[in-house]
């Protein structure tokens, strides 16, 4: 019995010693700036997503389809009866522009909404001429009109493939919360002919046929193109216009090319 007395007074002693010890709670001062002292609002201001600081990305890299024809034609090279044996159907004219790379670079210290683009492309251009006309070089190496019959069905082309480096200078508007970009872009293209040629395609005893003739048909190796481009989101416009002749210095008729289009696939 006593020893159950002497249990039961120990451990009563035990629970007053207990509670008699300082349990006052320690506040510890938040900071300034923290909410609550556990939410820093300058780390949401400091760490948080900041528009300002993404790189400026350009809008060349793509898939393009366009129409061209040309613009300031002069024969004055020519007689009269062979005035406009160039002139092509503009709906039936195509160009494709494949721009594989493509380069930016921000002008802006604080922004990210001027730039420089610069990329590497391949244009395929081609021309739909009048059925029967096609063309060929004389002995000078003037461009002169060929004129073939076949049976029916004749369709005439001349194209050129071109590898294209532009300088563009571009300028972007952020609309609906910076989530898309307005878009307007200007400058030239330089551009390497890499190969010629013209194509009728004909039937003959009911049967398709095509004579392709490669040759560079006294078109320039080299040309310069002013250029303009503008879009938003998935509205995508470009034109084009050449600033010297198609064909080398009286060797052809004076002919400046053109091409208007749009971006069907951005990169």
């Amino acid at each position: 019995m006593k020893r159950i007395f002497f249990l039961f007074l120990a451990t009563i002693t035990t629970l007053l010693a207990y509670s008699q010890e300082n349990d006052s709670i320690i506040v510890v001062k938040s900071p300034a700036g923290r909410l609550s002292g556990l939410i820093d609002i300058q780390d949401l201001v400091n760490e948080g997503f900041n528009y300002w600081d993404e790189e400026f990305e350009g809008h060349w890299a793509g898939v393009e389809l366009g129409v061209n024809s040309f613009i300031k034609s002069d024969y004055s090279l020519y007689p009269a009866a062979e005035n406009n044996f160039l002139e092509n159907n503009l709906l039936l004219s195509n160009v494709l522009n494949i721009n594989v790379l493509q380069y930016s670079k921000g002008l802006q210290q604080t922004r990210n909404t001027i730039g420089l683009v610069t990329g590497i492309g391949l244009s395929l251009q081609s021309y739909h001429l009048n059925s029967n006309t096609t063309i060929e070089l004389d002995e000078n190496r003037k461009v002169i009109p060929q004129t073939l019959f076949f049976d029916s069905n004749q369709k005439s082309k001349l194209s050129s493939v071109y590898l294209e480096v532009p300088l563009l200078v571009e300028f972007q508007i952020p609309v609906s919360h910076f989530a898309n970009r307005v878009y307007f872009s200007a400058g030239i293209i330089g551009s390497k002919r890499l190969e010629t040629h013209t194509k009728i395609k004909y039937r003959k005893n009911g049967e398709r046929q095509k004579l392709k003739s490669p040759g560079d048909y006294s078109i320039r190796d080299f040309k310069v193109s002013g250029t303009i481009r503008m879009g938003y989101r998935w509205i995508n416009l470009f034109a084009s216009c050449d600033v010297v002749p198609l064909f080398e210095d009286r060797r052809g008729p004076e002919l400046y090319p053109f091409t208007v289009g749009i971006k069907l696939i951005s990169f």
